[in-house]
């Protein structure tokens, strides 16, 4: 199919199917397979579709042909339907009744817009959930990828986080891929990884609609898994950036019997929560809210999070009045239009490395 770009960063592709997944939250997203297209110097087969809601929002249907569209390294979004093309073939795209991944029953979440695959075992949702959680950005478990938890969960050998932390040697040598080193040397990752701080923790967790920011913002203003336990709702929403359904969903989280059961054995299996330290060198940047956009050349985004930390600043993940800074790197996203629509101040990496001086 011929691709015709806009603005060199859109191109004209086809939907020819749409395929739902459960996320580690049980929630299903929806995915455009489309007609592969080269836009932006890669290669594009598949978009992201959010929810139900957007493709409404859209009026997409299966057989389309819609505008696609991708800035910087974001990932490519469907951003127009052209209703004019169609043949008459279109197919209407449906939420599915059965989980695709397990066959469990889907419901709407009430008061969203989101799906959920109800089974608890689910196989799909079950296994993501075990893969976040030894992430890189969670609990950092290097050799336990995707594949190695897959074949452990299959064997019985983890069912929840706390069975990494069980592992024998003897468990793992009568597993294809793993002989005495490499058993030994993934048991010895794992045990390196008992002892972690306050929001790592809650990352790891993989609580709906808490990411990173988020999990820092609570550890921050609690200080201890204790309290954020003992903590109410009101307290919870309390906090600068939480909005009313984040904080419900990690109030819910740590009022859950089960979740609890969890962080019990957690702690049995030898996991040890630090209560969380921050070390400010200087007050330089304190009570100054950053948002970064684009890529930075001379540090990565984790390392200019850390910096701002450090000199006492706060990170969002969304411009606002608030805002103090928007740090805008090579291929900003829509963050930077925006924050030139409220009037933010906007740095380019070196006005950046000289505030940070």
């Amino acid at each position: 199919m011929m691709a015709y770009k806009f603005a060199a960063i859109q191109a004209t592709t086809k939907v020819e199917d749409v395929i739902w997944q459960a996320g580690r939250t049980g929630v299903l997203t929806p995915t455009a397979v489309l007609t592969p297209v080269r836009i932006y110097g890669v290669t594009v087969s598949r978009a992201t579709l959010h929810n139900l809601d957007e493709i409404r929002r859209l009026g997409l249907k299966i057989g389309d042909t819609v505008i696609l569209e991708r800035a910087g390294d974001v990932i490519p979004k469907v951003v127009q339907v052209l209703p004019k093309l169609r043949t008459g073939s279109e197919k209407e795209i449906r939420v599915p009744r059965q989980c695709p991944m397990c066959s469990g029953g889907v419901e709407k979440v009430q008061g969203e817009v989101a799906y959920r695959c109800v089974n608890k075992n689910c196989y799909a949702v079950n296994l993501r959930r075990l893969a976040h959680w030894t992430s890189k950005n969670a609990m950092d478990i290097e050799g336990l990828g995707p594949k190695i938890i897959e074949q452990l969960y299959k064997e019985g050998l983890v069912r929840d986080a706390s069975d990494f932390y069980k592992l024998t040697i003897d468990d793992l040598l009568p597993l294809e891929r793993f002989a005495e080193k490499s058993a030994d040397n993934l048991v010895k990752a794992i045990s390196e990884k008992t002892q972690v701080e306050l929001a790592r923790f809650i990352y790891s967790l993989g609580i709906r609609h808490v990411g990173e920011e988020s999990s820092l913002a609570l550890a921050k203003y609690f200080g201890s898994l204790e309290k954020i336990k003992d903590a109410s709702l009101d307290e919870i929403n309390a906090i600068y950036d939480f909005g009313e359904i984040m904080a419900k969903s990690a109030y819910q989280w740590f009022h859950d019997k089960n979740n609890l059961q969890l962080l019990a054995r957690l702690a049995a299996a030898g996991v040890k929560v630090k209560t969380l330290k921050l070390s400010a060198k200087s007050a330089k940047l304190a009570g100054k809210i950053f948002v970064l956009t684009g890529s930075l050349e001379k540090l990565t985004r984790d390392q200019a999070k850390a910096k701002i930390r450090e000199l006492g600043g706060e990170i969002s993940s969304s411009v606002s009045q608030n805002t103090d800074y928007v740090v805008a790197g090579a291929e900003p996203g829509s963050k930077l239009v925006k924050a030139r629509r409220l009037g933010v101040k906007i740095l380019n990496e070196n006005e950046f490395f000289e505030l940070i001086k």
